[in-house]
């Protein structure tokens, strides 16, 4: 554990569904989500109020189902309720580790989690409570990215944190040119005009209309995400 001070107080996690895979070809790698799981607890043990928005694309992704031919709302709202379903492994990973977490989902499943409330949530933060949004906005066609940023935006976090299977944001994937330029730092104008696909525009656009800054930064490497919360080169910013 660092002595370091810290650069925030409220976090927002986003993570893949893909991240929790590990080298399954589908579903939850148990020793991934446990490995997750005590980065965020490590987090917690910092002060820091952490957040979490998971996708749900190692069970279902509702726009790959719609190109297979299935009505993309249905394939959307399948899409949630697979977010619902990592939402609850996290949770139950993270209360292994004796950290209290709460699932809030964005449509209603009462025996299994919470409503999202914006003022409930914020107050479990201020509990020390792990808050981890499912179902991602509650509406298809948008991206759990999207609501990421709009969580993000709604509770006041400090940052939104993006992870990812690289180091951060390049000039150009790295999978594809080996002497792609990891980037420092980036305009969120830039990203969008380059398309270096951080995220969907929908969400770069609101990080940026709301000054919220975004960093992305690798979770396949060791303590990257307790490393985030002192060191401010981890990873890359986008700013405005």
């Amino acid at each position: 554990m660092t002595d370091a001070p810290v650069l925030y107080q409220r976090v927002l996690l986003k993570l893949s569904g893909e991240a929790l895979m590990g080298d399954l070809d589908y579903g939850i790698e148990p020793e991934v989500i446990q490995r997750t799981a005590g980065e965020v607890a490590a987090v917690r043990k910092l002060g820091i109020e952490v957040a979490i928005v998971i996708g749900g694309g190692n069970i279902f992704r509702g726009a790959g189902l719609a190109r297979a031919g299935m009505d993309r709302v249905t394939g959307d709202y399948m899409g949630m309720l697979a977010t619902v379903m990592n939402a609850l492994a996290i949770q139950d990973a993270l209360e292994a580790l004796d950290v209290h977490a709460r699932v809030m989902s964005a449509i209603q499943i009462h025996e299994v989690c919470e409503d999202y409330i914006r003022r409930r949530a914020v107050r479990h933060l201020e509990k020390d409570r792990v808050v981890i949004f499912a179902a991602g906005t509650g509406n298809p066609f948008f991206t759990t990215d999207s609501a990421a940023s709009l969580r993000a935006i709604e509770i006041n976090a400090d940052v939104l944190l993006k992870a990812t299977n690289v180091s951060g944001v390049y000039d150009s994937d790295p999978r594809e040119n080996a002497d792609a330029l990891l980037l420092d730092t980036v305009s969120f104008d830039k990203v969008l005009v380059d398309k270096l696909n951080v995220m969907d525009a929908t969400a770069i656009v609101m990080c940026r209309d709301n000054n919220l800054p975004l960093r992305v930064l690798s979770m396949t490497e060791q303590d990257t995400l307790v490393k985030a919360m002192t060191d401010s080169d981890v990873g890359t910013l986008v700013t405005a």
